[in-house]
């Protein structure tokens, strides 16, 4: 039986993944922060009780910044497979914790690839690098392959720079099977609630039912190539099980912008937009109560902008045959199916004298 050990696996794609694997036959560990709130919400359909006999979705305390944690936990377990999918991966709160962001980001990704080489495990443990599309920032090119100049804008796109080339190194100087998957854009019903995608279905579903009254957005045009959390995690298992490691991009292929991403969201919710001004004070109104609905707030900008991100995946689809399953209107759809039901169970609560949470960023 093989074994994977993934970090981030309390995340949107660990959880994606770890299900995958365990449809597969392997053990599965996972490693998860420590936390005074519970923060298993998205693994716990997968969770097996200590006492289980033949268990194989085991987890462990850690964090990527405590290296001596990672090694004991590697030697440990002795995997076959590493999927590091943990990182403080919000773009605009890396300008705010630039420092922590590298320390998990880039070092934590080091501290992962000499962990192997320090216990042996050269030979025997194959390691995949959740890298991202911010590593080609302002873009040199469009669409962007595995060969396009990489301009990070970000201390998040910095940091992953650092990570990706890690691998590459450790690829190279220890033939350490590793790989850097090149991720776009990926969302899903698991999508945490203050990525913009997830911010999107969640206040419109709660604008529909009175819930709140108005959703802040920063970069309208910005345009990115999304796809669904779920196509992309096989992407990840199967550039594992090739003869030979290669780095890969993994996208949709196809752009969107973020106001293409709100009308959809709003058409599903059978709310016509109507759209009033420019930059930052342009505003959306529903055209059957004809409240603004929708506001530009400059806070959400970011200090140096990623205008346009397109991947081509030829290399993945020719080489791996992967192809996306989902399209961007299934995923969109899908997203805000889940936070409608969410909003009405909190409507459900409110009309009946219970208190419902209020969520902040």
């Amino acid at each position: 039986m093989k074994k994977a050990l993934l970090t981030g696996i309390t995340g949107q794609d660990g959880s994606y993944l770890a299900e995958f694997l365990l449809k597969r036959g392997y053990e599965v560990h996972g490693i998860k922060r420590r936390s005074s709130l519970f923060n298993t919400d998205r693994i716990d359909h997968l969770y097996q009780d200590p006492h289980t006999e033949n268990r194989r979705f085991i987890l462990h305390y850690g964090d990527l910044t405590d290296s001596t944690n990672l090694i004991r936990i590697i030697q440990q377990v002795q995997p076959d497979e590493i999927y590091n999918l943990a990182a403080q991966s919000h773009v605009a709160v890396s300008f705010d914790s630039p420092e922590y962001t590298a320390d998990a980001d880039a070092l934590g990704t080091l501290r992962l690839l000499e962990g192997i080489r320090l216990l042996g495990l050269e030979k025997k443990t194959r390691f995949y690098q959740a890298s991202t599309s911010e590593l080609f920032g302002k873009v040199q090119e469009t669409p962007q392959t595995e060969k396009t100049p990489f301009y990070p804008r970000s201390p998040y796109g910095v940091a992953k720079l650092y990570a990706y080339w890690i691998t590459v190194n450790y690829r190279e100087a220890y033939g350490i099977y590793a790989c850097n998957g090149i991720l776009f854009n990926h969302e899903s019903p698991l999508r945490g609630e203050t990525f913009v995608t997830r911010k999107i279905t969640r206040a419109l579903s709660r604008i529909k039912l009175g819930l709140q009254e108005r959703l802040y957005l920063g970069n309208l045009n910005a345009k990115r190539d999304w796809g669904h959390a779920e196509d992309y995690v096989k992407m990840q298992w199967l550039m594992l099980q090739q003869d030979q490691p290669e780095d890969y991009v993994i996208a949709s292929g196809k752009q969107h912008s973020v106001r293409e991403f709100v009308e959809i969201a709003a058409k599903s919710l059978d709310l016509e937009l109507m759209w009033n001004g420019k930059g930052v004070n342009e505003t959306g109104r529903d055209k059957a109560t004809g409240k603004t609905i929708i506001a530009v707030d400059p806070t959400y900008f970011r200090p140096t902008e990623v205008d346009s991100l397109l991947g081509d995946p030829s290399k993945a689809k020719s080489k791996l045959g992967w192809e996306p399953e989902k399209t961007f209107e299934d995923l969109v759809t899908e997203m805000v199916t889940q936070d409608f039901e969410g909003a009405k169970k909190d409507l459900l609560c409110k009309n009946n004298g219970f208190e419902i949470a209020e969520r902040h960023e």
